[in-house]
């Protein structure tokens, strides 16, 4: 690991990362929360980026909202072209070889170096990434020392405790105290995420070290290793259903808050799903790795749920007024 960090001397050190920190403070009324994503210099996460900006300066201000600053944390190491466009913060990413080619390893490294270097005014953080949006106005659905995080149905600890047990020993409670979560999104109080945060790291290089572990979690090894380290500091987060949807699987808008688009949406013409098959209409974010997308997208035929019209629309709109869409992200 680097040198001259918290986290250098903590990598395989977990018996005392394992109590929850005390708490601090007490009375304060400001329930605004910081919005910090973890991105590279990559075309692929500087549009998404642009985008998700874009809708947060939108929202930030109206009513109902407990939005704070913004922050881009940018793991590449190196200033990009969009420095002035989003306000950023460069830290450097794992030694060349450490991530073993899975990326998402450098989130809870870039968390790490983020927190002790800059300064946060905020006494809660929001865990966000390039794809989402922000559907609406954001309140904090932290309580207190419980964080509030999404459950996604694919995060299933009580289903590999084997898995689990290697890196939250027994004594230190049930499987079940491990919730469905990961890292993003998540409001946190700015302290816990300072405690978690190296442990989230050192359990993340543990896991993709462990043959078994790495080929059962996979590209959701990260989000199994947050959930685990939260966990390890008695952590436990109100889970939120309504903080996310992600189209196509929910077709409807809703009272949630944030748009996540990591899924394709592949339909015919008849407005029918044919996931798993390039649809006669489509939108996939992976179809703009090399350059981003282009203004004034097509709209999904008629029977395409709501929740894809309205994700196309906001991408149109922000593509529309985003200043230099067409040149600053192409390489």
């Amino acid at each position: 690991m680097v040198i001259q960090n918290k986290a250098a001397d903590e990598i395989g050190k977990l018996n005392h990362l394992t109590q929850m920190p005390e708490k601090t403070g007490g009375g304060n009324s400001d329930m605004r929360f910081h919005v910090a994503l973890t991105a590279t210099d990559a075309i692929y996460s500087q549009w998404q980026s642009r985008i998700m900006y874009y809708w947060y300066k939108k929202v930030k201000d109206m009513p109902r909202s407990d939005m704070g600053k913004f922050t881009r944390i940018l793991h590449s190491g190196k200033a990009d072209n969009l420095m002035d466009e989003i306000p950023s913060f460069v830290v450097d990413p794992l030694p060349e070889g450490l991530d073993r080619g899975y990326i998402v390893l450098n989130r809870p490294w870039a968390f790490v170096q983020w927190l002790e270097k800059a300064t946060i005014e905020e006494e809660y953080i929001l865990m966000a990434e390039p794809d989402h949006i922000f559907v609406k106005p954001l309140p904090n659905l932290a309580q207190g020392n419980h964080p509030a995080g999404f459950p996604f149905f694919y995060i299933k600890p009580a289903e590999h405790e084997k898995i689990i047990r290697k890196f939250y020993p027994e004594e230190m409670g049930p499987v079940t105290n491990v919730d469905p979560i990961g890292n993003s999104p998540v409001i946190i109080k700015k302290y816990l995420l300072e405690e978690i945060s190296p442990t989230w790291l050192n359990v993340s290089l543990r896991m993709k070290d462990d043959h078994e572990t790495d080929k059962q979690f996979g590209w959701v090894l990260e989000m199994y290793a947050y959930a685990v380290a939260s966990a390890l500091h008695g952590v436990r987060h109100k889970l939120r259903k309504d903080f996310m949807l992600q189209p196509p699987w929910d077709p409807e808008v809703g009272k949630r808050f944030i748009l996540h688009y990591t899924y394709g949406c592949d339909y015919n013409l008849k407005g029918e799903l044919t996931y798993g098959k390039i649809g006669e209409w489509r939108f996939d974010k992976r179809s703009y790795l090399n350059g981003p997308p282009p203004k004034n997208l097509s709209l999904p035929p008629p029977g395409v749920p709501e929740s894809v019209v309205r994700l196309v629309k906001m991408v149109n709109e922000a593509t529309a007024n985003i200043p230099g869409w067409d040149t600053v992200t192409r390489g």
